[in-house]
């Protein structure tokens, strides 16, 4: 039984374990997840989610990364993150990933909830951003969900196979709006 860092009504976030490594490799490597993600072209070994796992560990001041989990199953359904954790600025960006097998359910946008609870109240953080693919409809609508501001627009920043080159949105929240 994993430790539940916060509880929501259909997701948790979790500590993120050795045992999840098998799955986020699959997703990881899965191109319909991978589409939206930077390096969208990248094939993953094994041994990288081996060393992603044990960076994040090590930089635990930096990165705080959680299993989103399925309340009462307690199954694997995402991870989420908040990364480049800035204390001096009070600042980090926030990235998450859904298993194709739970989309469409809700979970993406309240595990934003957690991990902005999560950023605001136990951190004190002042602000949390995240990049988004403008074709990622569905992640801006998770972030727009939560009350994430448009901030920017890096145009025709990102190549993405099959689409071509898109813009980069930047969405940002502070804490207590």
């Amino acid at each position: 039984m994993r430790p539940v860092v916060l509880e929501g009504h259909r997701v948790s976030l979790g500590v993120l374990l050795r045992d999840d490594l098998p799955t986020l490799w699959k997703w990881y490597n899965d191109r319909n997840v991978r589409r939206y993600l930077s390096k969208p072209h990248e094939v993953f070994f094994y041994e990288n989610e081996l060393e992603w796992y044990e960076t994040i560990r090590r930089n635990r001041e930096k990165e705080k990364v959680f299993a989103i989990i399925t309340s009462g199953e307690w199954r694997l359904a995402g991870v989420i993150g908040l990364h480049g954790i800035d204390f001096m600025n009070r600042n980090a960006e926030v990235g998450y990933i859904i298993g194709p097998e739970h989309w469409g359910r809700g979970y993406a946008s309240e595990a934003v909830k957690l991990i902005l609870e999560y950023a605001f109240d136990w951190l004190n953080l002042l602000k949390v951003y995240a990049r988004v693919f403008e074709p990622n409809v569905a992640s801006i609508r998770v972030l727009e969900k939560n009350g994430f501001k448009l901030a920017g627009r890096l145009r025709k920043h990102q190549f993405i196979p099959e689409e071509g080159f898109v813009d980069v949105l930047i969405y940002e929240k502070l804490s207590g709006e």
